[in-house]
């Protein structure tokens, strides 16, 4: 880079307080400047997108009545102890999956228009991505910034570049199914599986989230930032312009991380000592409970208020010997009306569903202001598509969960008449009800789902 012409190494660090800063490659910082929040009087919105692969054997998830109460069907028994803060909502189409081409993708497109409602662009290069901004990247863009992390994509399957791993859809590129989020149409957001790094991003490089070990960290950060600051003019006037401007972007980052510990010291609440965890376990129900459990903690101390969360990619191939079944989801998926199969795929649904029902049991017994975080949070659990042995995007699979601070009313099944409503106007309703004032989402026809708060044709949520 430019600095090497002023004789400056590689490695040069600028140095205060006995403490020492290293120069990154300032070409790849990217500055988040926002002003400084305040803490909210109340509990604030909060979002969590819990995604599931492959579809849904829907007889065992759909109650036989029409709506009204929500009966607890086979699949989600294990949601009993939250009922009254459930919304069952059957007959919401995918549309966004097929509204560019008629192009195969069976589970590329689903899974790509599933948080962004836009169909996406046939490629395989990851330099031609075509899709669109993810719902949860939109709030994020309007709340993320009173919170040290704007955002959160987490997972249980890692896909560590673009293109990720395992089996995807011919002509089209592993990002649309490996990525949930994306923070522009041409930007996927990469998904995080091991908990120690998602500990590290949420308290820093330390043991355990003990105050005193946090609060000896966050005084540390701030002496280096005050006095590295004092150096950055010095080093200006050894530069080109070029890297002036580098050098300035350099320091837009700095104040950022200032901004962050900022937020964390005016948070001031007391937090549950936590050890961090060593990396990935090699139990997956362990694996999956640890990753609930930061999020648990994330909404619990704030550090961030939106969060998506994949149990798997789109044609996952994992195994689930621990419930009986040692053949891979993808394929038991396109079970073509064989019975073991089918029963092989509802225990696999009926699994994840008991998983998620860990974790809004963390949220429950979680104070948070009147309440619990779960009465304050609003959690879409759901599939991008339904049946998934014809990949059909109609009638998905969804699932509220969470009060969203009073403004969902749970404890119910909605239902819409087949054909009539697309997954992409809950989500702009549910953009509303974070104070996103979006008017449009996706493919959105703009119309509001008012049952969500309990009564029709109420107050837009």
């Amino acid at each position: 880079m430019m600095i090497a012409r002023k004789a400056l190494p590689r490695r040069t660090v600028l140095r205060g307080m006995g403490a020492a800063l290293a120069l990154p490659l300032l070409d790849g910082m990217v500055p988040a400047l926002t002003a400084l929040a305040k803490t909210p009087a109340r509990a604030p919105a909060r979002f969590c997108t819990v995604y599931v692969p492959n579809g849904i054997i829907m007889e065992q998830w759909t109650p036989a009545d029409e709506g009204g109460r929500l009966d607890l069907t086979p699949t989600l028994q294990p949601l009993a102890a939250h009922r009254d803060r459930l919304l069952l909502l059957s007959g919401l189409d995918n549309t966004g999956a097929s509204a560019r081409t008629g192009a195969s993708g069976a589970h590329a497109k689903p899974a790509g228009a599933f948080l962004t409602g836009v169909e996406p662009l046939r490629t395989t290069s990851s330099s031609s991505l075509q899709l669109g901004t993810s719902m949860d990247q939109i709030a994020a863009n309007a709340i993320g910034q009173e919170t040290t992390l704007p955002s959160l994509e987490l997972g249980l399957e890692g896909t560590d570049t673009v293109n990720g791993v395992g089996t995807c859809d011919v002509g089209f590129s592993c990002a649309y199914q490996n990525r949930l989020a994306w923070s522009s149409p041409t930007t996927p957001l990469p998904v995080e599986a091991n908990p120690r790094v998602v500990f590290e991003r949420l308290f820093g490089a330390v043991d355990s989230t003990d105050p005193k070990m946090r609060a000896a960290r966050l005084r540390r950060q701030r002496s280096i930032i005050d006095s590295v600051l004092d150096k950055v003019h010095d080093l200006s006037g050894e530069l080109g312009r070029g890297d002036r401007r580098k050098l300035g972007e350099y320091v837009d980052s700095v104040r950022e991380i200032e901004r962050r510990i900022q937020n964390a010291e005016a948070r001031g609440q007391e937090i549950p000592v936590v050890e961090s965890p060593a990396g990935i376990p090699v139990s997956y129900d362990e694996h999956a409970r640890l990753m609930f459990d930061m999020q648990a903690l994330a909404f619990q101390t704030d550090a961030t208020r939106i969060i998506t969360f994949q149990i798997g990619r789109e044609q996952s191939g994992a195994t689930y010997p621990q419930i009986g079944v040692s053949d891979s989801h993808h394929p038991i998926s396109h079970h073509g009306g064989d019975k073991n199969k089918m029963a092989a795929l509802q225990r696999i649904n009926t699994y994840h569903i008991s998983l998620f029902g860990y974790f809004l049991d963390r949220l429950a017994e979680t104070a948070d202001g009147d309440g619990s975080v779960l009465d304050h949070i609003a959690i879409l659990y759901g599939s991008a598509i339904s049946d998934g042995n014809r990949h059909d995007i109609h009638n998905l699979p969804i699932l509220l969960a969470g009060g969203a601070g009073g403004r969902i009313r749970g404890g119910r099944h909605v239902k819409y008449a087949e054909g009539t409503q697309r997954l992409t106007n809950l989500q702009l309703t549910l953009l509303n009800a974070l104070g996103v004032p979006a008017e449009k989402f996706g493919d959105s026809t703009g119309e509001r789902l008012h049952e969500l708060a309990g009564v029709a044709g109420a107050p837009t949520v």
